[in-house]
């Protein structure tokens, strides 16, 4: 759950980043002016496809990000649920 979570709040963050760079540059919404994100079952070969129409991050966006994860908060989630947390305390991260 965690998981998914997390890449649905990724998609979430690239919407943000296309509305945001839309407000100086239209063009970049032209192709695509509906923001959506997708989230398709797929049965038979087990996966969990989750599309979105916003940007994706830069070379530099991936070099100073990627290993980050600790401020998102899920590695704190996970620590906390290795030491006897519950469910309940998911959002408190």
């Amino acid at each position: 759950e965690v998981f998914l979570r997390e890449l649905i709040s990724n998609a979430s963050d690239a919407l943000d980043k296309i509305r945001y760079e839309s407000i100086t540059d239209p063009e970049k919404v032209e192709a695509q002016p509906d923001f959506f994100i997708k989230i398709v079952p797929d049965k038979t070969n087990n996966t969990l496809t989750i599309e979105d129409s916003g940007i994706g991050m830069t070379k530099n966006e991936l070099v100073n990000n990627l290993g980050t994860i600790a401020k998102s908060g899920t590695k704190a989630f996970m620590e906390a649920m290795a030491a006897g947390g519950d469910m309940s305390m998911i959002g408190q991260f």
